[in-house]
């Protein structure tokens, strides 16, 4: 009977052992900082990618991991600029050399964009043709650009050729600005600006754009209710 009631007992605290291991949370390793980081920019490079047509298969990580690159180069660029400008303030400098510093950092953040903004091209460029390298750009900003002008076509169907091909030279200058953008609002800030440029070019040629603006709205509320009586 001993022997029996020690198989018994060791049969039943190996069995609630069993569970209690079964039942118990298994913790799950925290993702760091840098690996969040890099798995969100990776989904959004290959986002991009996914959208160029034409590109061959044995390019995709190639190419994906050249806009990855060019994610984290921007960002260390930023977040350098961002650690100078705290650093700053926390000195508490006078108002003229506060002045002075901020020019210096904004200068030098200036100059490593510019600096790195041709030779992202340059490496997307080995690997795309035209076509391809203007759709990551495109994929980089949001497609402000085709969706702007697609804007400015359909709201003022008269516009000349000489003023289509200004609208198209001043968001395609945008967009190498946006590009290189910290943020989305920094980005779309850079399309809004120059759309202000725009407008008022627009306005100057004798285009009431407020007008314009409401005979577009009215169309579009035609053409919406025309489509729902269908």
């Amino acid at each position: 009977m001993n022997s029996l009631f020690r198989s018994l007992l060791l049969a039943a605290l190996l069995t609630t052992g069993s569970a209690a291991l079964a039942q118990a949370p298994v913790s799950q390793p925290t993702e760091s900082k840098d690996a969040a980081y890099t798995r969100t920019i990776t989904e959004r490079a290959d986002k991009i990618v996914a959208k160029l047509e034409g590109l061959k298969p044995a390019k995709t990580t190639k190419v994906r991991d050249i806009i990855v690159g060019q994610y984290r180069a921007l960002n260390e660029i930023h977040e350098g600029r961002k650690t100078k400008l705290a650093a700053l303030k926390a000195q508490n400098p006078d108002e003229a050399t506060k002045k002075a510093a901020t020019e210096k950092i904004e200068a030098e953040t200036t100059a490593a964009l510019d600096k790195l903004h041709p030779k992202f091209l340059a490496q997307l460029g080995r690997q795309l043709s035209a076509a391809q390298v203007d759709q990551v750009k495109d994929g980089l900003t949001y497609g402000v650009l085709p969706i702007t002008v697609r804007a400015y076509n359909d709201m003022l169907p008269t516009l000349t050729e000489a003023q289509k091909a200004q609208i198209l030279a001043w968001l395609t200058e945008a967009r190498e600005k946006a590009m290189d953008a910290g943020t989305s609002e920094q980005k779309h800030a850079w399309f809004g600006k120059y759309k202000g440029k725009i407008n008022n070019y627009l306005s100057a040629a004798g285009i009431d754009m407020k007008q314009a603006g409401k005979d577009w709205d009215a169309r579009r509320q035609r053409a919406a209710a025309d489509a729902q009586g269908q």
